[in-house]
């Protein structure tokens, strides 16, 4: 076994049964962008980020994820349609196939840190089949000095193989891709799929279990950002509801666009070294911390070019509409060092109501943060613009459920504990329609969305009239700076008022349906957050 690069001398593949290969360990992005072009599996772009095709997948497999059920997880984890029991005994199995699949072959090996905060950070190693996923492990986690490499031990081990297909009648796998949690043994296996998302969202997952079990910290499927007074924001969404554009504000340091721990102590940390985001339609304009960060060491996924050239054309969606960059968070401007807030103050839910029913903005008890946090609503338009008549309504529990092994009343009650013990303040925020649903009302102006957030930010919004939703129950500002008062309540925005109330009652017994397999794990402080008015369909 001949292994090359910066390694601890008291470390070596044999200790896993790789006894035959070349294993390359740490290389920098140079390296691995230089490997990866020399096998033909990349180019570079116009600006010298590698473009590289994950293969048969461009997106995650929820129906492929599975965790180990064992003496651990039995009666820990919530199982359902995407924690999927997976056996032991089928684990290890598995293991030894792709152990022996990676002998004899070149392999790239990472040590790597997640969770910035150092009091609950773990130490991962990931194994890759090809060098521009370690370049994705390179981006995405926290990166040790040569100095902490020469002495890394590994908490957590990934092996990452997307040539490795599993056999289902043999493996007890869905199909020939996988991503397997062994909770126990500390061990991640993802196969027969080349996004690299699988990889960033297997520790996601690994941290959302072992954090709240623990440590006592709440993980987080957000970003965040910090003000000059050290005033710390979080933005939960999910995507397509302005996450990652609201939270890139040049007055303020951007902590993370993604992963997050809210700890004991009132601290905010980021679980990453890197952003990860979605690049259609993507523009100088639109998003300039995005587009000025695919640059020489960036990875682009699934992207094509215009005819003839080296120039991304980011509207093109013909291989996938997910098309993606990876970069290190020192790639954006205003970011905070280390990556780390303090003192949250706000919370903001983001959900792109395509109804046209939810307000602009409005103020949330603890209690309607904690139900709202659960219902993790918002609307997706399916299908293209021309043939779409409805939009379709997406519950994402605590806006991330794929990625909770917990039950989500855990998550919650976490959530409104920490809102109650630091008095912040939690804005339910609509980046959707107004003046009636898709097809007939207008998207909200992303001026005034940011005016919004601006004014609950600067403290604008906490000496204005605020009038209650009939419905929902919630606080809505009658006044807001640089933000026309008419559309502050949705219903005045609807020239047909009985249309918006039917439409009304409609959204929030879908919220109630949605609530249902939940209630009976709630505690009181949850239910109260319901909409109070009792609705039927």
């Amino acid at each position: 076994m001949l292994e090359l690069g910066i390694k601890s001398n008291e470390t070596t593949l044999r200790d896993l049964g790789i006894a035959d290969g070349i294993a390359y360990w740490n290389l920098n992005s140079d390296q691995l962008i230089s490997i990866t072009l020399k096998k033909g599996q990349g180019q570079l772009d116009l600006n010298g980020a590698l473009a590289i095709d994950t293969g048969e997948f461009t997106g995650r497999s929820p129906k492929d994820k599975f965790i180990v059920k064992d003496e651990l997880t039995e009666n820990t984890v919530w199982w359902n349609n995407f924690n999927i029991p997976f056996a032991p005994e089928k684990f290890d199995q598995l293991y030894i196939k792709m152990i022996r699949y990676f002998e004899g072959k070149e392999m790239f090996v990472r040590d790597a840190f997640a969770c910035a905060d150092w009091r609950y950070r773990i130490n991962i190693r990931i194994i890759n089949e090809y060098a521009w996923s370690n370049l994705f492990a390179y981006n995405m986690f926290l990166r040790p000095t040569a100095q902490e490499l020469s002495s890394f031990t590994a908490d957590w081990l990934i092996l990452n193989a997307p040539g490795f297909k599993a056999n289902p009648q043999e493996d007890g796998t869905r199909q020939h891709n996988f991503s397997i949690i062994d909770f126990k043994r500390r061990i991640v296996l993802i196969g027969g799929s080349g996004y690299t998302g699988e990889i960033k969202k297997s520790i996601f997952s690994v941290l959302n279990y072992v954090l709240p079990e623990k440590k006592n910290v709440l993980p987080m499927h957000c970003s965040a950002n910090i003000g000059e007074q050290d005033d710390t924001a979080i933005f939960f969404g999910l995507s397509g509801t302005g996450k990652t554009t609201l939270s890139a504000d040049p007055n303020r340091k951007l902590i993370g666009d993604d992963e997050h721990g809210w700890t004991p102590d009132n601290m905010i940390f980021n679980f990453e070294g890197g952003c990860y985001a979605k690049t259609i339609d993507l523009s100088q304009e639109k998003e300039p911390d995005i587009f000025n960060a695919i640059r020489k060491g960036a990875l682009l996924e699934n992207v094509c070019f215009k005819e003839n050239s080296n120039e991304v054309n980011f509207s093109d969606c013909s291989k996938t509409e997910n098309t993606r960059v990876s970069y290190p968070l020192e790639f954006i401007n205003h970011i905070a060092v280390p990556s780390i807030g303090t003192n949250p103050k706000n919370i903001f839910f983001l959900t792109c109501d395509a109804f046209g029913i939810l307000p602009p903005i409005s103020k949330l008890t603890p209690s309607q943060a904690a139900f709202h946090f659960i219902s993790g609503y918002t609307a997706k338009v399916a299908g293209t613009e021309t043939d779409v008549t409805e939009p379709t309504m997406t519950f994402s529990t605590c806006f991330g459920a794929p990625f909770m092994p917990l039950h989500p009343t855990r998550y919650a009650t976490m959530l409104s504990k920490k809102i109650k013990q630091g008095n912040v303040n939690v804005w339910l925020v609509n980046t959707g329609w107004t003046g009636g649903p898709y097809g007939t009302g207008k998207r909200i102006s992303l001026k005034y969305t940011r005016a919004l957030i601006n004014a609950a930010l600067n403290g604008s919004l906490n000496n204005v009239e605020y009038k209650t939703h009939e419905l929902f129950g919630f606080n809505m500002p009658v006044t807001c700076p640089e933000v026309p008062d008419q559309i502050l309540n949705p219903r005045n925005t609807w020239e047909d008022k009985d249309e918006y109330d039917a439409k009304a009652y409609y959204l929030a017994n879908a919220f109630m349906n949605n609530f249902e397999k939940y209630a009976g794990y709630a505690d009181e402080e949850i239910l109260k957050g319901a909409p109070p008015i009792r609705v039927t369909a």
